[in-house]
């Protein structure tokens, strides 16, 4: 694919946003909330379509840390709100390296609005379908018994729920499944701890689409209780992502398609690490232009 899919490829126009009364105010933009944070080892080869030209990927045997981000608002200048954010990977532009954004997810039409026209984000609205389903209670392993008293044990003793998280991305009337997202409650002896208070800085490039053309750096800057937890299960249709790759048409239709398809191959990436944010406060500082578009 020689052109890279973020600078050839816009979203179709699916928020009438003539009739959407913004209630962002003046930034810093503030939401609180939860939220899990997971990396993964994403192909080089899938981050660097959604890469601009301007920017370099940060990759090592041909791999690339991507991942998602996946959030539950409730309160933000948009109301309450779900966002999953997928992360091709890691790009660098000296003297810093920053997340890039291949598709943000939300279901808030005027949270749409806003990270299209003010952070450059390639946002596009979804439905989230959640269900909780109890899962039946698990033999302790004795060989763990030590470690769980830390909540660092691989097997449980306490009731668990199944957290089933489906998106799917609404275009007009009809709508294209993304992925289903299934984690696992960590209760151990411990109960409800959540983990040590952080103070933590996200910083992001983003820009280049249709509704914003320059490219830009903003940062979030996170409060909230983190405490490591098993990685989520992703599930999702998906065909060879080198056949995605190689026969990416060049219509407009055609790229949408194949943009899509690509961002949940990264989300069908191999997990390394998963992160839950609980007490969430996050601070979004006023995006900064650092190539204004030609």
């Amino acid at each position: 694919m020689s052109a890279k899919v973020s600078s050839s490829l816009h979203q179709s126009m699916d928020v009438d946003e003539r009739s959407i009364s913004s209630g962002y105010a003046k930034p810093p933009w503030i939401f609180k909330g939860s939220a899990l944070y997971q990396i993964h080892l994403v192909k080089a080869a899938t981050a660097r379509a959604f890469i601009p030209k301007e920017f370099r990927l940060v990759e090592a045997f041909g791999y690339t840390l991507g991942g998602f981000f996946l959030a539950s608002y409730d309160d933000s200048p948009a109301g309450a709100f779900d966002e999953l954010v997928i992360i091709a990977g890691i790009v660098w532009n000296p003297p810093t390296s920053c997340a890039w954004a291949a598709r943000v997810l939300v279901n808030s039409d005027e949270a749409c609005h806003h990270g299209r026209k003010e952070v450059g984000l390639p946002s596009q609205v979804a439905r989230f379908s959640k269900k909780i389903t109890a899962v039946p209670k698990r033999k302790r392993n004795r060989a763990f018994g030590f470690l769980d008293t830390f909540g660092l044990g691989t097997t449980l003793a306490h009731p668990e729920d199944l957290v089933e998280v489906k998106v799917s991305e609404v275009a007009a009337a009809a709508s294209a499944d993304i992925c289903n997202i299934q984690i696992r409650s960590d209760e151990t002896k411990v109960g409800n701890w959540m983990g040590p208070a952080i103070k933590m800085a996200l910083p992001s490039f983003s820009g280049n689409t249709k509704y914003n053309s320059n490219l830009l750096k903003y940062s979030c800057h996170l409060h909230c209780r983190v405490r490591p937890v098993r990685p989520a299960v992703v599930s999702g249709a998906l065909e060879d992502e080198t056949e995605i790759l190689s026969e990416c048409k060049q219509t407009s239709q055609g790229m949408l398609e194949n943009e899509r398809r690509l961002s949940i191959a990264v989300m069908l990436s191999k997990p390394i690490i998963a992160l839950q944010f609980k007490c969430l406060t996050m601070q979004v500082e006023a995006p900064v232009v650092i190539y204004p578009s030609k």
